[in-house]
């Protein structure tokens, strides 16, 4: 790598609390050389730089657009099967096509009508909780409100709901090559028969309209609609999950935050200035150089890979004064928590009527909520592209 100064890796701390190891970055480097996902990386900070940067037609997702067009069709994937066949991984035209076949399952207007499902299942879950003793909200409430309203907008079996909660884990976070390997073979397979009896007995859920437009001509291939479908489950309730986790955090100990979720009317602006401080998704996932880039002064060659760091962007104070500081007051316009561009998160307003749904429910009903564990004490995700602990201990009730 040529450029900046190299560093071999984040230490330990960075999985503690990335945003001081970015603030760092941001202030003395901030297009650096990491050592992310197993490999060297162009690690970029700055707000300018990572905006820019989602946009750059030669940063590509597929790693083969920077070898010679004659090498591209017999070069291997870089990921498993499903997974280099998902929209995350993929660039104009094939992009373009697919995307387009699922764009309208996830307008804001269509997302808007499952608020009352989404209350309801939030309720649900919510009377199922002891008040009396702790209880992790990860597993019991985080999870399972995003993983439910997911399986069933694709149309997925209630009983296989927990399975892929645990399977997609693995998918995120940092594992070894094998058993990412055997977890997307897993989860590829029970979803090519699910698609085979979806073929058989359609439903009106999302996966048999898929399967329903490439059967009509629009040359969707059961490859794709599987990893179609395995993108939408890993994505669909693990950003949402790391949301509401890190948010019940942050509310906890700022009353006047969580006084606005008494009033309707402000809890949208409070979800979105979270989104910014909070940006669930910390990393946009790696993109690959097709020709020489120079992103901040930095020059990148041609076939290396780029992590924008969304979660960077979101508290530079050049674009966001006192970026640390919580204020729903703030003009939020323009923060990048779901992307920006052709690769912007379908599901963002999904994350955003969940959030405001599952934090008015929680605190409605539990306003006495507390943390039952020592900040220093929780174990978090070893995930490049998340940071949220794995438990979160709560009382919902007061104490004796």
């Amino acid at each position: 790598m040529t450029g900046a100064t190299q560093q071999d890796s984040f230490t330990e701390d960075y999985w503690q609390d990335p945003h001081a190891a970015f603030a760092e970055a941001r202030a003395t480097c901030p297009v650096q050389a990491v050592d992310f996902e197993g490999g060297r990386t162009w690690l970029v900070t700055r707000y300018d730089d990572v905006k820019a940067g989602l946009t750059d037609e030669r940063l590509a997702k597929d790693w083969r657009a920077c070898l010679p067009p004659e090498e591209r069709e017999t070069a291997p994937p870089g990921l498993p099967a499903p997974m280099s066949h998902m929209l995350t991984s993929l660039d104009p035209p094939e992009h373009t096509r697919l995307r387009a076949l699922v764009t309208q399952a996830f307008t804001a207007r269509r997302i808007a009508t499952l608020r009352p499902r989404v209350e309801e299942l939030a309720e649900e879950l919510l009377a199922e909780l002891p008040e009396d003793e702790t209880v992790d909200l990860v597993a019991r409430f985080a999870i399972v409100l995003p993983m439910v309203v997911i399986s069933e907008l694709l149309g997925v079996p209630e009983i296989d709901q927990a399975e892929f909660a645990r399977l997609s884990t693995v998918l995120i976070d940092e594992c070894p090559d094998e058993e990412l390997a055997r977890a997307s073979a897993q989860m590829a397979t029970y979803l090519e028969g699910l698609v085979a009896a979806k073929r058989a007995a359609p439903d009106d859920a999302l996966l048999s309209a898929l399967i329903s437009a490439s059967d009509e001509g629009d040359r969707l291939s059961d490859l794709e609609i599987v990893a179609m479908a395995m993108l939408l489950l890993m994505a669909g309730h693990e950003t949402t999950a790391v949301f509401i986790t890190n948010a019940v955090r942050a509310l906890v100990d700022d009353d006047a935050a969580r006084a606005r979720l008494s009033e309707p009317e402000k809890v949208p602006s409070l979800v979105e200035e979270l989104l910014r401080w909070l940006s669930p998704a910390l990393n946009a996932s790696l993109r690959f150089a097709t020709e020489d880039v120079d992103i901040g002064g930095v020059r990148i060659a041609r076939g290396e890979s780029v992590t924008l760091s969304t979660g960077a962007a979101n508290r530079d104070p050049q674009r966001y004064p006192n970026p640390d500081v919580l204020d729903p007051d703030r003009d939020v316009s323009g923060h990048v928590a779901f992307g920006h561009g052709i690769h912007r998160c379908l599901g963002a307003a999904l994350v955003r009527l969940e959030g405001e749904i599952a934090l008015s429910a929680l605190f409605t009903r539990h306003p006495d909520l507390s943390i039952e564990a020592d900040p220093a004490e929780l174990t978090y995700r070893r995930s490049v592209h998340v940071h949220a602990p794995r438990t979160l201990p709560v009382r919902l009730g007061p104490r004796a």
